[in-house]
């Protein structure tokens, strides 16, 4: 017998807006969570799959001497020029969408009864095609380079690359279903995705 689809939900947001906790918590009320960023790291990890087209493209210079990618030094280099950047989405946009894809379907072999898709780049690579409905989280400029250059340990210069790198607020928000301001106390934050979790699954149910 076929497994049900699951209701996929779309989660996506700038840099520094709490995208990482947000899933997490939807986890916990019982979503199943495909994290992008998770996948580009086992792809780019010892032994994955994407290193030897990015070694071919960026050169040993994207390597440590043991071997390892310098995510440090190709970060600053992609995220300050833009050819680089696409170069690298080339290599990697691809093999993680085909490992979100196999990850969907196990998820629901398993039954689970929503998926959060968490990326990113959600609009910019289409993958908001493969959702139910689209959430993004935000939070106005100046917070998101202060808590950037927290998390990071960046300069202010890197961090404001970084967040220029995307899409702009406005338009992320214009396309999502639902936009989640998260610059407040996480305790509002949670009660409103719970809420939107919630609301979620019953259109998921008479899907």
């Amino acid at each position: 017998m076929l497994a049900s689809k699951p209701y996929v939900i779309g989660l996506t947001g700038g840099i520094g807006c709490g995208k990482s906790e947000a899933a997490q918590y939807l986890k916990s009320l019982g979503a199943a969570h495909v994290d992008a960023d998770a996948i580009s790291r086992e792809l780019t990890a010892e032994g994955g799959e994407a290193l030897g087209e990015i070694r071919r493209v960026f050169g040993d210079a994207a390597f440590l001497p043991d071997g390892a990618l310098d995510r440090a030094s190709l970060g600053r280099l992609v995220f300050s020029n833009e050819p680089a950047r696409r170069a690298l989405e080339g290599i990697m946009h691809p093999l993680v969408q085909r490992t979100m894809l196999l990850r969907m379907d196990a998820a629901a072999e398993a039954g689970a009864p929503v998926v959060i898709l968490d990326v990113p780049l959600l609009f910019e690579t289409g993958m908001d095609a493969l959702c139910d409905e689209t959430w993004t989280l935000y939070v106005d400029r100046e917070t998101q380079i202060a808590r950037v250059v927290a998390r990071d340990g960046l300069s202010r210069e890197d961090a404001e690359a970084r967040v220029d790198s995307q899409m702009s607020t406005d338009e992320r928000n214009a396309r999502a279903t639902h936009a989640i301001d998260t610059n407040r106390p996480v305790e509002r934050t949670r009660a409103e995705l719970e809420q939107l979790y919630r609301a979620a699954v019953k259109r998921g149910i008479r899907q």
